[in-house]
């Protein structure tokens, strides 16, 4: 199985309520199901749903691998701060491997340091380890399972990510502002992908300030509109849109994806819970029957 499955979608700051009931409230956090292997892409409030989940079918008798590897795009509050309330981070049994731009060690440390939290990363029971990335470096966790990372254009730094599984490929690239022209370094990374997941906080009205009077360009995020240009430019399979505004209702984000739609049919916005299956099983055993 070649899957992703969406736990928080939310951008900057989590929003519960029922203006955002159907979208979801949780700030970012993406799995990945690569074979037997589970990838986290960062840990936003959504982590903790995640946890409830494995917890779930553990007592349903489902086994998960003890083993999860995390990859932080960057070290902003709303990208991290699930990761304390993450329930398998108290088990015994459980490996995290972190790997993320310099500091990450220190930064979840800190998070989880008094007087903001009361359980320290020292403490809990799980087996931790920490590995640092940086621009075009590689990562291989396991034969056809590759991670390549590039370094995109946000305050402090962004890592996007390309997790290729076999032939298949998945992008992500949240939290990241345009330029005149597609990103080139992005649509590099994205060439022929699955799945571009892609940050569109905002629409051109909003980015521009035509709409609300406050230019947002400089923040750091992108726009629905971009992102087909980059998925377009690169040969993306599917657009999924992204860390979606705070302010943004349900109604709000549905008239995005219907926008982007019209130019880009197959764009769908992302929402908690929602999963997307790449590849079945039965694909990838032929693949390797072929092969073979």
């Amino acid at each position: 199985m070649f899957s992703v499955t969406f736990w928080g979608v939310r951008g900057s700051i989590a929003t519960p309520g029922p203006d955002t009931a159907l979208v979801g409230g949780n700030t970012s956090c993406v799995e990945v199901i690569c074979g037997a292997r589970r990838i986290v892409l960062d840990t936003g409030t959504g982590m903790r749903l995640l946890g409830q989940r494995i917890l779930r079918d553990q007592k349903a008798g489902l086994v998960h691998p003890a083993e999860l590897s995390v990859f932080y795009s960057h070290l902003h509050w709303d990208h991290m701060q699930g990761l304390p309330f993450f329930a398998p981070l108290y088990s015994p049994t459980s490996t995290l491997r972190f790997f993320g731009p310099k500091g990450v060690e220190r930064a979840l440390r800190t998070q989880m340091g008094e007087p903001g939290f009361p359980v320290k990363l020292d403490d809990v029971p799980s087996r931790l380890l920490f590995r640092e990335l940086c621009e075009g470096m590689v990562v291989e966790l396991a034969d056809e399972l590759v991670i390549t990372c590039a370094r995109l254009n946000h305050p402090g730094g962004v890592l996007a990510y390309r997790i290729q599984y076999q032939d298949h490929a998945i992008v992500y690239a949240t939290d990241t502002e345009h330029y005149s022209v597609p990103d080139p370094k992005l649509v590099r990374l994205a060439a022929g992908a699955d799945l571009l997941i892609y940050d569109a906080q905002y629409d051109d009205a909003e980015y521009s300030g035509a709409q609300g009077g406050v230019p947002r360009t400089g923040w750091g995020h992108s726009t629905f509109s971009e992102g087909i240009r980059v998925a377009d430019a690169a040969g993306v399979g599917k657009l999924a849109l992204f860390h979606h505004d705070p302010s943004h209702g349900d109604d709000h984000v549905a008239a995005i994806e219907a926008a982007a739609q019209k130019t880009r049919p197959g764009t769908f916005a992302s929402r908690e819970g929602q999963t997307l299956v790449l590849a079945s099983s039965s694909a990838l055993s032929s693949r390797v029957a072929v092969a073979a």
